[in-house]
C-alpha cells in the first residue's frame, strides 16, 4: 500500500525533480549508491543545482567516486572498511560473473554478489550511528529524499524521516518492483529480470519463468537480510523490504517504454530514459567523400 500521505507528496516531488521553474526553494537529501550508478545520478543532481535548488549528499568516507566533484553539502561518516576492503570484495564478485554466466542468476550471485553488498548495506548502520549527522538530517527540513535503492539505506533515511522518496533506477532487483508500485507483471508474459527469455516465450520458458521467480521468493528475502536488519534496528520495528518499496512517491525509471517488455505502469512511474552512465556528446563532423567511376 502508498502511505497516506502520498498524494500530498507526488506533486511535490514532480515539482522538485522534473519541473525545471518551480520549487527553486527545494532542499533535497541524496542517498546513493557508490560505482556507475552515482555516474548517472550525478548528472541529474547537477541539473537540480543548476536550477537553483539545494542538495545534501549522505556519503560514506570511504567511496570510490561519491560526492566528488560536485558543488553541493556532502556530509561524510565513518565506516568500518577501507577502500582496500571495497576493491578486493567487487573484483572477487566481477570475476566470478565472468565464470558463471550460464549458471543460475541466483545460485551465481549468492556466493559471489553477498559479500560485497554485505560492505554497502553496513554502511547504513554506520549512517544513523553517527547521531551527529542524523539529528542533523532531522532539523534540516528537507523536502524529499533522491535516492538509489540498490544499497536500501535510502529507503532506510527516508520511512525514517517520514519523508517522500524519489527513487532513480535502471530497474529493481528481485521482485520489488512489481510490488513496491502494485503493478503486476504476469508470468506468462513478462521475462524476469536477466532470465534471457522474450516476451514470445514458448510454453517450457513460461514454465522456467516461473520457477525463476519462485526462486526470487527465495532468494531475495535471504539476500537482503542484512538491509532489513539494519533498518527494523533503526526503526525499531521489523521491516521487509516489501515495507521500504511500498513508500516509494515517485519512480524514475532510467529506461525507455519500449526497450522493455509490455507491462502496467502506474501514475508515479516516469520513464526518464538515460540508458548509459553519461549523457552522450554530439557527433564530431562527418566528411562526406564521393567516388567517381
Amino acid at each position: 500500500m502508498a502511505p497516506a500521505d502520498f498524494p500530498a507528496s507526488l506533486p511535490l516531488c514532480v515539482c522538485l525533480l522534473l519541473a525545471s521553474g518551480f520549487a527553486q526553494a527545494g532542499r533535497l537529501l541524496v542517498v546513493p549508491m557508490d560505482g556507475s550508478h552515482w555516474f548517472t545520478m550525478q548528472s541529474v543532481v547537477e541539473k537540480l543545482i543548476h536550477n537553483g535548488h539545494e542538495v545534501v549528499a549522505a556519503v560514506p568516507e570511504v567511496s570510490w567516486q561519491l560526492g566528488k566533484s560536485l558543488n553541493i553539502t556532502v556530509k561524510t561518516y565513518s565506516i568500518s572498511h577501507t577502500i582496500e576492503d571495497l576493491n578486493r570484495e567487487f573484483k572477487y564478485f566481477s570475476d566470478t560473473q565472468w565464470k558463471t554466466s550460464e549458471q543460475s542468476m541466483f545460485s551465481a550471485m549468492v556466493g559471489s554478489a553477498k559479500g560485497f553488498f554485505e560492505l554497502l548495506f553496513s554502511n547504513c548502520r554506520s549512517l544513523f550511528n553517527d547521531k551527529k549527522l542524523v539529528e542533523y538530517l532531522k532539523q534540516s527540513s528537507f523536502d524529499a529524499v533522491f535516492l538509489d535503492p540498490f544499497d536500501v539505506c535510502g529507503l532506510t533515511v527516508a520511512k525514517y524521516l517520514s519523508l517522500p522518496s524519489v527513487v532513480f533506477a535502471r530497474d529493481i532487483f528481485c521482485h520489488y518492483l512489481e510490488e513496491g508500485t502494485q503493478c503486476p507483471r504476469p508470468l506468462s508474459y513478462v521475462p524476469r529480470l536477466l532470465s534471457k527469455f522474450s516476451d514470445t516465450m514458448t510454453f517450457m520458458e513460461r514454465v522456467w519463468n516461473h520457477i525463476t521467480y519462485m526462486e526470487e521468493r527465495t532468494f531475495c528475502p535471504h539476500f537482503f537480510k542484512t538491509a532489513t536488519d539494519i533498518a527494523s534496528e533503526v526503526l525499531q520495528t521489523p521491516v521487509t523490504m516489501e515495507d521500504l518499496f511500498s513508500q516509494v512517491s515517485i519512480w524514475l525509471l532510467r529506461t525507455d517504454f519500449v526497450l522493455d517488455y509490455p507491462a502496467p505502469v502506474m501514475p508515479n512511474m516516469v520513464y526518464i530514459g538515460g540508458i548509459n552512465c553519461h549523457q552522450g556528446k554530439s557527433l564530431s563532423k562527418v566528411c562526406y567523400l564521393s567516388f567517381s567511376t
